[in-house]
């Protein structure tokens, strides 16, 4: 038992929601206990107020670049809230900087992703602040009390963050290289699916699966990119920091090969039926995901995985395998044989980066391991970015003015309609209101079903403990379990959210008060915000579909175009080679969640559902095919076979920019396979294996671009 207990404990110290829930109770606990010490009841829900605002403002930086931006943020901070509590009592012209300031907020949010969670903060605590201003009114001691009161609690707050991130600067770096850990391990087993030699499935269903998986690992690379910038910067990575970066190349590497696909699964399973490889292949893949697993649990608790035996047994009986299938009177042909190879060299490749033996893909000079600085490097580039969006057809740009109507509507229908707490109208329609209507859709169910269940807990609460000091514990718990769950479940944080502001508001007066007008104002500000969704620049993603179709096939040609240099040059994981596989997986990633949020829409939108989805398992099919070539990429020697690998390349990468241009003006394209061209460049490669799986490789991405054509053409 106590072995038990003490294994809990330590994965909940791993866990990455552990540091900031722990600051969130260090900071709440703090503010509740001063105002419970010193008598300034009052001041407990503009202090809370203060610390939520703050710590949904941090991001995950090195404690220098926090301090910076901690700074800004609280600069942002005063200068919204001392603005709403002066333009307060002047209703016309606080309509009025209600409606500019939100715009230039969101648009602000085009420079960076920091910037635009520091914006979307700025807006959130502009509204705390007119929420506190309503509530204290002519009570407060002096004009600026509440903005102060919700400074020094972002303030507070900012200073815990700031001791965490000195006295933990690599904490961030291990739980974010975990989560890339425990996303491949998904994508393998997603991948070890597709092995299963049995008749009957559908490996289609299985690639929207991948492609959903895949999605995750894409997110929780680039997550993973940004916080070792914020680390390493310009310098030369030393320590921790070099370790860290090699981990993170080499999931890089893992997600390429592990992505690959080397010849049509359900040929395989077919010629394969009954061979006992294809089971050995998923058995392997599952015990390497397992590996991953380890990994990230190693990572999170700051030990070393476990050396898998069982995972080495079942690779070399894989081998074995392999050698017996060779070796039977009547081998596979070698068009099979040889990819089937290259898929087991792949699978070996990743169990010896996951045991730890030397990498592979790693960037071998100090200048191919660069990272690339998504952000901003002058005031002229980060003004840049924000011109480029400020145009109809970005999606930012709708969002931002669909927002700021919407708020203003609300802040119209509250004076109207005059509830008790009416700011919290505004709230609901700030947070309700999202970029797509699908997520739209899913915050309003979840905030009106969250809400319901907060208040009711509250009613509950009020009638157990009616008594003031009992409620601070809860108050301080209900503040945790938000931050807890906000990332993940969205209703649980809203319900928790709601009883806390109804424990608050009973410290100050009857919480039972504050019930009915939260409800109301709930539905109020749910309904403006699916009107504003609905009526306002509503940013269809139908109307993108072709235009991201387009970007897919086109940043695979550039991914595919990269490779092919290095054939003639030699392996090569360098900056721009890296750009071009990360930009074509975002690319395959955005696809899957444009597609995710269609679906979501009303049907007249949605531009028919099989199709796009077939699409999506077809393109994702085509990038592993492009990784394949990436995975397997070596100089190739004889030089008739560079030539034909040259030609055959620069036709393909040719055939899938027209398809692109097609996709993107909604025209109709032509299959462009050439039999004979592909059958000429196999004789002049002679016996040289490694060029003719290349082109080998090169034909099936000739084929699964006529097939994208196919269903391009369907679409139009």
């Amino acid at each position: 038992m106590p072995d038990s207990l003490t294994q809990r404990w330590r994965r909940l110290r791993g866990s990455d929601r552990y540091a900031e829930c722990l600051r969130v109770l260090l900071a709440l606990g703090g503010a509740v206990a001063w105002c419970y010490g010193s008598g300034h009841i009052d001041a407990v829900v503009s202090l809370l107020l203060g610390v939520i605002a703050c710590a949904l403002a941090e991001t995950e930086d090195h404690w220098r670049s926090r301090l910076s931006t901690l700074v800004l943020t609280l600069a942002c901070f005063a200068v919204s809230s001392f603005s709403v509590q002066w333009l307060f009592a002047y209703p016309v012209l606080f309509a009025l900087g209600l409606l500019a300031s939100t715009f230039v907020l969101v648009m602000l949010g085009a420079i960076s992703e920091r910037y635009a969670t520091i914006a979307a903060s700025t807006l959130l605590l502009s509204v705390y602040t007119m929420i506190g201003a309503d509530t204290v009114g002519a009570s407060a001691p002096h004009p600026w009390h509440q903005p102060l009161l919700l400074l020094a609690g972002a303030a507070w707050y900012g200073v815990l963050s700031l001791l965490w991130s000195v006295l933990a600067p690599q904490q961030a770096v291990r739980l974010s290289l975990a989560r890339v850990f425990d996303a491949l391990a998904d994508v393998i087993e997603a991948k070890a699916a597709l092995f299963t030699p049995v008749h009957g499935v559908d490996r289609e269903a299985l690639q929207l699966t991948l492609a959903t998986r895949n999605e995750r690992v894409v997110e929780a690379l680039n997550d993973t990119r940004l916080i070792l910038i914020d680390r390493i910067g310009s310098r030369r990575p030393r320590g921790s920091s070099a370790a860290r970066l090699r981990q993170y190349f080499m999931a890089q590497d893992i997600h390429e090969r592990v992505s690959s696909s080397h010849y049509p699964y359900d040929d395989l399973a077919e010629a394969l039926f009954h061979s006992d490889v294809l089971f050995r292949c998923e058995h392997v893949l599952r015990l390497e995901a397992q590996s991953c697993r380890q990994r990230a649990d190693a990572l999170r608790l700051r030990g070393k995985p476990p050396i898998d035996t069982v995972a080495k047994a079942a690779l070399e009986d894989l081998l074995g395998a392999i050698d017996a299938l060779q070796e039977q009177p009547r081998p596979p042909a070698a068009h099979l044989l040889r990819p089937l190879k290259a898929l087991v060299n792949n699978i070996t490749t990743i169990h010896r980066q996951l045991e730890g033996a030397a990498p592979v893909g790693m960037p071998s000079t100090e200048q191919e391991g660069l990272l690339q600085n998504p952000g901003p490097q002058s005031l002229g580039e980060a003004w840049e970015r924000v011109r480029l969006q400020l145009t109809p057809r970005s999606f930012r740009f709708r969002h931002a003015l669909r927002l700021a109507v919407a708020l203003l509507v609300g802040y119209v229908v509250l004076h109207l309609v005059h509830p008790r707490h009416g700011y919290w109208i505004l709230l609901t329609t700030l947070l309700v209101c999202q970029p797509s209507y699908g997520a739209t859709a899913r915050r309003l169910v979840q905030r009106v079903v969250g809400t319901t269940a907060g208040l009711v807990l509250g009613w509950a609460t009020l009638r157990l403990l009616p008594f003031g000091p009992w409620q601070m514990p809860l108050i301080v718990a209900s503040g945790v379990v938000f931050f807890a769950a906000r990332l993940r479940r969205y209703l649980t944080a809203t319900a928790a959210i709601t009883l806390l502001v109804v424990l608050c508001f009973n410290q100050m007066g009857n919480g039972y008060e504050v019930m009915w007008p939260r409800m109301l104002d709930t539905l109020i500000g749910a309904a403006i915000a699916a009107l504003a969704m609905r009526l306002i620049l509503p940013d269809w993603q139908g109307r993108r579909l072709h235009d991201v179709l387009a970007e897919t096939v086109r940043s695979d040609a550039r991914y595919m175009a990269r490779i092919l240099a290095q054939y003639a040059s030699g392996r090569r994981d360098d900056l721009d080679y890296r750009i071009a596989r990360r930009d074509a997986h975002n690319a395959n990633a955005t696809l899957s969640n444009l597609l995710a949020n269609m679906l979501r829409e009303p049907g007249q939108h949605q531009r028919g559902s099989d199709t796009p989805l077939r699409f999506l398992a077809e393109a994702h099919t085509m990038l592993g095919q492009v990784s394949a070539l990436g995975a397997n990429r070596q100089a190739i020697l004889s030089a008739p076979a560079r030539e034909a690998i040259a030609e055959e390349g620069r036709r393909g990468v040719n055939a899938l920019d027209q398809l692109a241009d097609a996709l993107a003006g909604g025209l109709q394209t032509a299959a462009t396979t050439d039999d004979d061209a592909a059958a000429r460049a196999l004789a002049s490669c002679g016996n040289d294996e490694a060029a003719r799986l290349v082109l080998g490789q090169l034909g099936q991405v000739m084929t699964q671009r006529d097939r994208l054509a196919e269903l391009a053409n369907a679409l139009n």
